[in-house]
C-alpha cells in the first residue's frame, strides 16, 4: 500500500470532531503525523486516541483560532518539535444564524473571527513556515460562500472570503512550491448539522435539493482534502472544489 502522505507533518484545525476529525484520521492512515487543535481537549484526545489505536501518529493541542496569538503559537510549535509542517488544513468554523435586521455588529464579526481571520493567520503563519520547502494549504468554505443564503448573511460572507483570499494567497505561494486549494462543501452530516437533520421530514426536504439525493459525510470530505494535500494534487493550486453531491450545480432539482 501506498501511503501518500508518509512523512509529512499536517496539522488540522476543528480536528475534534465531523470534517476535520475524519480528515485527520485520513491523514494518519496514509503515514502523516498529525496535529489536531480545538477548543475542548475530550474530543480531541478520543480522536487522536483513536488514530493512535490503529497504529497512526497524531497528537491534540487545544487552540482556538480566533485567537491570534495562540494559534500562531501553536502551529509555530508544530513545526518545532517537529521538524516541518507540510500541510494545513484550516477547517475551524463558527456561524450566526437570524434575519439582517436582527444581526448585531457583534454577531457578524463572530462570523469572521474564526472563519476569516483564523484562516488569514493559518496561512500566514503556514506560508512563513513551509517557505523553501513547499507544501499545501487547505481552507474550508462553504456552499453558502459561493449562493445567497437567507438568515446567515454573516456566514455566506465570511466563507465566500476565504474562496476569494485563497486564490491571492495561491499565487502568492506559488512560486515557493506553496499550494492553496479550498474545499467547498454543502450540507455534511456532522455536528454542526445536527439540528437540521435531525428528524426523517427535515432531512428529506434536505436531501431533495440534493442532486445524489443524500447529505455528504465526513470522510467523503476528507478524501477530496486528503487528495489536494497529497503530491498527487502537485499541479492544483487556486482551485475552490465543491464537494456537495451536485447542490451547486442546478438551479433546482427534480420534483
Amino acid at each position: 500500500m501506498a501511503f501518500r502522505l508518509q512523512d509529512k507533518v499536517a496539522f488540522v484545525t476543528g480536528g475534534g470532531t465531523g470534517i476535520g476529525a475524519a480528515t485527520a484520521i485520513r491523514f494518519a492512515q496514509e503515514g502523516a503525523t498529525v496535529v489536531i487543535c480545538g477548543r475542548r481537549r475530550e474530543p480531541l484526545d478520543a480522536v487522536v486516541a483513536s488514530i493512535v489505536a490503529a497504529g497512526g501518529k497524531a497528537e491534540a493541542v487545544v487552540a482556538d483560532v480566533s485567537d491570534e496569538a495562540g494559534f500562531t503559537a501553536a502551529l509555530a510549535d508544530c513545526a518545532a518539535r517537529h521538524g516541518r509542517l507540510d500541510i494545513l488544513v484550516n477547517n475551524a468554523m463558527a456561524y450566526t444564524w437570524g434575519s439582517i435586521e436582527e444581526t448585531s455588529t457583534a454577531d457578524w464579526h463572530a462570523n469572521f473571527s474564526t472563519s476569516v481571520d483564523g484562516t488569514f493567520w493559518g496561512t500566514r503563519s503556514a506560508m512563513k513556515l513551509m517557505k523553501g520547502k513547499g507544501g499545501s494549504i487547505i481552507n474550508l468554505s462553504s456552499i453558502c460562500g459561493t449562493l445567497g443564503t437567507p438568515w446567515m448573511s454573516g456566514y455566506s460572507a465570511a466563507k465566500a472570503a476565504v474562496i476569494n483570499f485563497s486564490r491571492a494567497a495561491a499565487a502568492e505561494g506559488a512560486p515557493h512550491g506553496i499550494r492553496v486549494n479550498v474545499v467547498i462543501p454543502a450540507v455534511v452530516e456532522t455536528p454542526a448539522t445536527a439540528g437540521m437533520l435531525a428528524d426523517e421530514a427535515s432531512r428529506k426536504n434536505t436531501e431533495k435539493l440534493i442532486p445524489m439525493g443524500r447529505v455528504g459525510q465526513p470522510d467523503e470530505l476528507a478524501n477530496a482534502i486528503l487528495f489536494l494535500a497529497s503530491d498527487e494534487a502537485s499541479y492544483i493550486t487556486g482551485a475552490a472544489l465543491p464537494v456537495d453531491g451536485g447542490r451547486s450545480s442546478v438551479l433546482v432539482t427534480a420534483l
